[in-house]
């Protein structure tokens, strides 16, 4: 799809197209910014994200790699300590895994470890989620992981907006920010202004008001559980949607402002159920805000299996709008 323009200023885009301008942008903004990873060059990306960036900006700006996870992050980490700004493409959050030694103790670490003489000002993005029937190796939400380690940010895009411009924020910040876009957003359409700039990284946003409960969430599951609060507007119960963008760090006023108000809270993740970031937000809101509860939290996560390739069990292992609702009635109490 080609953006197409409307109204003044606003166009007609994609979450993909969305990501691939603001690579676009921050390249041709600062010289100081290239892009390097597995296939993003003449094959455009397996989500076909940086498609044409290279015959546009050429091999310098945007840097096809070996299929060495470990070695181009370690690459990017040298960089990005030596002044420059780069983007790792990390293909699947399954494959950061291979270069899990380079963020977490080596990118997380060194402002820390060098007494606060430099940091790493490293942006590393990466598909995560399921949906698209690529079985477990390729299908698994494991920024929950990331969002455990000191030293990071964590992004996790749900708009338009945000898929825009959470990159030119993040290439600002001294330190090193992981971007988590979820495979099912990249075709999702809708209206972009063509100003569109950078957005602030660590507060949440209230996608929805209600006064019933609170439906907490973040990245893919966001639309999932809009759709929710939308059928359960139809019976009665006012659900406020809360998108947390950030997973580290995290929005706690944001939360308990919401959870305050409604007494109620379902939290819904991809992760799965167990050492979940639902059990981290969960137990933030007991912390902070137990005495305003009315009912127990719940959750809404993953089942515990590897994510399975067959489209209806893959379908049934992960959040869906059903499970949604199902969580909110049982926290209300209402059949």
């Amino acid at each position: 799809m080609q953006q197409a323009t409307t109204q003044s200023g606003i166009i007609d885009t994609s979450y993909r197209e969305a990501v691939r301008e603001a690579i676009r942008d921050a390249i041709k903004r600062d010289e100081r910014v290239f892009l390097m990873g597995e296939d993003i060059g003449r094959y455009g990306g397996c989500y076909a994200v940086t498609k044409g960036l290279l015959a546009e900006l050429g091999p310098e700006r945007i840097r096809d790699t070996p299929l060495s996870e470990s070695g181009f992050t370690g690459a990017g980490i040298g960089a990005a300590m030596a002044g420059m700004r780069p983007i790792v493409e990390l293909m699947t959050v399954n494959f950061s895994l291979l270069a899990l030694d380079q963020i977490l103790n080596t990118a997380a670490t060194v402002r820390h470890m060098s007494g606060n003489q430099c940091g790493v000002p490293l942006v590393i993005r990466m598909a995560t989620g399921a949906g698209r029937q690529l079985a477990a190796q390729h299908s698994h939400s494991l920024e929950g992981w990331y969002a455990h380690i000191p030293g990071l940010k964590v992004l996790t895009p749900a708009t338009l907006e945000d898929a825009r411009g959470m990159l030119w924020t993040a290439l600002e910040d001294p330190d090193p920010v992981l971007i988590f876009e979820n495979v099912m957003l990249y075709n999702m359409t809708g209206k972009l202004a063509t100003d569109a700039g950078p957005v602030g990284i660590d507060k949440a946003a209230v996608r929805r008001t209600g006064r019933d409960i609170s439906l907490i969430t973040y990245g893919g599951s966001l639309w999932k559980t809009i759709e929710a609060a939308t059928a359960l507007a139809a019976q009665g119960i006012e659900a406020e949607v809360i998108d947390l963008r950030s997973l580290r760090p995290l929005d706690d006023a944001t939360i308990m402002t919401s959870v305050t108000k409604t007494r109620r809270a379902v939290i819904v993740d991809e992760g799965w159920r167990s050492g979940s970031l639902a059990a981290e937000v969960g137990m933030r809101i007991v912390e902070q805000a137990f005495w305003a509860l009315d009912a127990p939290i719940g959750r809404v996560c993953s089942e515990e299996v590897p994510i399975p390739y067959p489209s209806h069990l893959e379908s049934a292992a992960i959040p869906q709008t059903p499970k949604i609702v199902a969580a909110v009635k049982a926290a209300l109490g209402r059949p």
